[in-house]
């Protein structure tokens, strides 16, 4: 796979305090998923969706569900139509963005690492994969009650463009979809 270093000492200032955010360093490698990593990848989904949806599927009522995922990135990594980007930290799996054309299908980032800049990074290299495919516009979908995954996206431009679906999984809520031309 390929792969690229990246390096990362995020450091942000808020304007209304004026106090300075320091971030610990993440040393990120990106590289194509290997075709024996869905358990590793739903795991992470797993994770990343459980710390993060908790406002939409309550841990207690709505089971994650494992076997559903796991048997979608199996899918997912045998197709040939599907690019799957994994960021590791150290050697340590902690993202991974999955692209279809004109399509950024997943993006999941370790809570570990949220806010220190590892998904800004993945997102954008995967963009930058699919403009090199030639896709000149991109879509997604994320769940209308995800205000931390609608903002990342909005800051980066990305725009409603009024399509709705049901999430196939209980509750059903809904997802809302976004479009970015490049």
């Amino acid at each position: 796979g390929r792969s690229a270093p990246w390096a990362s000492n995020h450091e942000r200032s808020s304007a209304s305090t004026g106090t300075s955010l320091r971030f610990e360093a993440v040393a990120l490698s990106l590289r194509d998923a290997y075709s024996d990593e869905a358990e590793a990848l739903a795991r992470l989904q797993e994770k990343s969706a459980v710390a993060g949806f908790s406002n939409v599927f309550p841990r207690g009522r709505y089971p994650f569900p494992r076997q559903e995922v796991l048997e979608s990135w199996r899918m997912l990594l045998a197709r040939d139509d599907v690019v799957a980007l994994v960021a590791e930290d150290g050697g340590e799996l902690v993202a991974f963005a999955v692209l279809r054309p004109g399509l950024l299908e997943r993006l999941y980032v370790d809570p570990s690492v949220w806010g220190k800049g590892v998904g800004s990074r993945l997102h954008d290299q995967a963009l930058e994969r699919l403009r090199a495919r030639g896709s000149s516009r991109c879509s997604l979908w994320v769940l209308e009650a995800n205000d931390r995954a609608r903002s990342f996206y909005e800051r980066r431009g990305w725009r409603l463009n009024g399509e709705t679906r049901v999430v196939p999984f209980p509750p059903h809520p809904l997802d809302v979809g976004y479009t970015l031309d490049f």
